[in-house]
């Protein structure tokens, strides 16, 4: 097995990344500035420039790295689902225990979402990010909406539901127990809200 190391500069790319993230999460994009940025890199603004053509530039990566790892994460934690069982729906609520006990372990909860602070403050940027932004709720869609095809071949819908309105319904869930977890300080609700649509798919396609 080959381990690739990322060179030198890929590595101060992520951590102008890593550092961007923390501050646009904390206080969006506008109050983020790139001197605070490269300052706290240790690097001069021709470094910071030499990396990312602009602030616009940065949002773009940062969601498109958002996407990649949130996907990542859905895959292997879908992995280890379907490792436990082979029955599509069994692993499919599996899969969301797993994600509802990963994100309520986060002992500040989780950071928040790049994705949707980019839509919050679309008017900042390109249309290329908008894109983007739309393109990854669109990526969230398309991997639970195959799940809850799979489970439908096995186990036909017991009530009338849009495959694609579920699937987003995935997202909805999972941004707003975001909110609503740093809104009332409790880390733990983005997890409960993920048990909440656990059962709801249960009850959609089983009889149990």
């Amino acid at each position: 097995m080959t381990i690739q190391v990322a060179s030198k500069g890929e590595q101060t790319r992520q951590r102008l990344m890593d550092i961007a993230q923390v501050s646009v999460l904390a206080k969006g994009f506008t109050a983020t500035s790139i001197e605070e940025i490269i300052t706290e890199a240790g690097m001069t603004k021709s470094g910071f420039f030499y990396h990312f053509r602009d602030k616009n530039d940065l949002a773009k990566a940062l969601v498109q790295r958002y996407v990649s790892d949130e996907v990542s994460l859905m895959d292997e934690l879908f992995e280890q689902a379907d490792d436990l069982s082979e029955d599509s729906l069994h692993s499919f609520l599996i899969f969301l225990k797993l994600l509802s006990d990963r994100l309520s372990d986060l002992p500040n909860g989780h950071p928040g979402c790049i994705v949707a602070l980019c839509c919050y403050q679309e008017q900042l940027f390109s249309q290329d990010v908008r894109d983007l932004c739309a393109g990854g709720h669109m990526t969230w869609r398309r991997v639970i909406r195959e799940r809850l095809d799979r489970i439908a071949a096995d186990y036909p819908p017991r009530m009338d539901v849009d495959f694609d309105a579920l699937a987003d319904m995935f997202s909805a869930l999972v941004d707003g127990g975001i909110i609503l977890s740093r809104s009332l300080q409790a880390p733990t609700l983005l997890g409960q809200q993920l048990m909440l649509y656990r059962g709801f798919v249960r009850s959609v396609f089983s009889n149990v």
